[in-house]
């Protein structure tokens, strides 16, 4: 423990204190081109100290953020160590070692819900399941610190650490719009789950997205201190209000389709598309796909009391099926996805609009979006019974070399195209010509999607009574149902 400058007391797991830094003068190592060097610009050989703060009050309470800023060699991450020093129970997340025999996944938030460890990879920028799986090694320099940020995070809610968590260098390796995204995302977490981040940054172009309660700007003279009161001020993301939704095509969708996890699925019968787009003619940071949906769905039956039941002509009429959300992965956990599903139902042009995600037992954006969850969609019997063919012939769809049994062997193949064809025959009304024309590697793929796969289906009803035909029903929403 220690005593800060006003005589108060600061604990090793938070409190205030006062902080005094100061950058010692230094003596340049000698040597005929540095000497050169000083001789030919004037610079002397010992170069003067400065003071980089003084008795600066800093208050990192649980809930809070303090952001530092200022430019190169002003002294931020000297004021960090500082922070870190006078807080031994400080986590900082450059120093935090990160296990490399385990996935992404399994190293962030372990000991938690499926749920919360793909909120907290997601709020960190990691929003692709393709991330998720890989090794620590695999990742790239910008997404080995975003893994850390999370695994972090995750230890800081595990341990419900009151201490600061201590980011240096937050969004130097990343592109703004990624930055700007991960510190909406962090004001969030940060006020939800009451952790309390001290960020260093020498870009302050993410004030507005990550809303800080205090920000300290280092330079030439004593600190700026900016306190900002977030009982009244709520934060505001500059991202969301250069957002515009627009109508659409499917050569749009093909920009996304690459970051979808069915890429290689065949939309169907598409009735309307909307790109969410950055500014008037901006790039497009996220689309939505509406169709025409499969004939006949039990949980839309029992949902809508057989409204549909045997009658396509009134199916046509009034319902719709969100076949497609897709939000650029910089964007994924600000809620864009939300914004745009909400904003495009009315406009899908039908009483009904319904949605199967697979996502959605994890991610709760089309329930915010204001559509009703039914129930989870079991997997046929059929389905079940292929994967068990293929286990007695000692198949398993998870293998590494599950594409090649389906392209060397004809029962295999034969098994998983049944299968492959009996879904695109409920979804699309097609299917024979498709399966002829997939490679082994389309069919494997698309076959180990199906086999894992329990999608949630969603309704959402344009009016009261819609809603209230709903509510008739006697069912149990949480319970798997053909």
């Amino acid at each position: 423990r220690f005593t800060d400058a006003d005589g108060g007391e600061a604990g090793r797991f938070g409190g205030t204190a006062r902080l005094s830094v100061e950058i010692p003068p230094w003596t340049v190592t000698p040597s005929p081109r540095v000497l050169e060097v000083c001789l030919r610009f004037g610079l002397p050989m010992v170069m003067e100290g400065r003071q980089v703060c003084r008795d600066l009050r800093i208050d990192p309470r649980p809930g809070t953020i303090t952001l530092i800023t200022g430019p190169s060699g002003s002294g931020k991450s000297m004021l960090l160590a500082e922070i870190a020093r006078r807080f031994p129970a400080a986590r900082e997340v450059g120093r935090l070692p990160f296990p490399t025999d385990v996935s992404v996944l399994d190293a962030v938030a372990p000991t938690r819900g499926l749920d919360e460890a793909l909120a907290i990879l997601t709020a960190c920028g990691l929003g692709e399941p393709m991330l998720w799986v890989r090794g620590f090694r695999q990742l790239s320099d910008g997404e080995r610190f975003r893994a850390r940020l999370a695994r972090a995070i995750s230890l800081q809610l595990r341990e419900r650490a009151t201490a600061p968590l201590l980011v240096d260098e937050f969004g130097a390796v990343l592109h703004r719009r990624l930055a700007r995204s991960m510190a909406f995302n962090l004001r969030k977490l940060a006020s939800r789950c009451s952790l309390a981040l001290v960020l260093a940054a020498a870009q302050d172009d993410v004030v507005g997205e990550l809303a800080p309660d205090t920000v300290i700007r280092l330079g030439e003279g004593d600190p700026e201190v900016t306190l900002h009161d977030m009982e009244r001020r709520r934060p505001t993301s500059s991202l969301a209000r250069r957002f515009r939704i627009a109508r659409g095509t499917l050569r749009d969708y093909a920009l996304f389709a690459p970051m979808h996890y069915r890429k290689r699925d065949n939309l169907g019968f598409i009735d309307r598309v909307f790109v969410l787009r950055e500014g008037a003619q901006g790039p497009i940071a996220g689309i939505v796909v509406y169709g025409r949906p499969s004939l006949e769905l039990t949980l839309r039956n029992l949902a809508t009391g057989n409204r549909f039941r045997k009658d396509p002509g009134r199916l046509n009429r009034e319902l719709r099926v969100l076949k497609r959300l897709v939000i650029h992965p910089d964007l994924r956990g600000c809620g864009l996805g939300r914004y745009l599903v909400e904003r495009t139902l009315p406009q899908a042009g039908t009483r009904f609009v319904e949605c199967l995600a697979t996502m959605g037992a994890v991610h709760p954006v089309f329930d915010r979006a204001g559509m009703r969850r039914i129930g989870t969609v079991r997997a046929p019997a059929s389905r079940d019974d292929a994967v068990g063919k293929l286990a007695r012939m000692g198949v398993d769809p998870l293998d590494a070399d599950f594409a090649s049994h389906v392209r060397r062997r004809p029962t295999v193949r034969r098994i998983v195209s049944e299968s492959v064809r009996a879904w695109y025959r409920s979804t699309t009304a097609c299917g024979e010509g498709r399966i002829a024309r997939q490679t082994a590697t389309t069919l494997a793929q698309t076959f180990r999607q199906l086999a894992g796969s329990q999608p949630v289906y969603f309704l959402w009803a344009r009016d009261e009574q819609g809603w209230q035909l709903i509510d008739e029903q006697t069912m149990n929403p949480a319970a798997d149902t053909k």
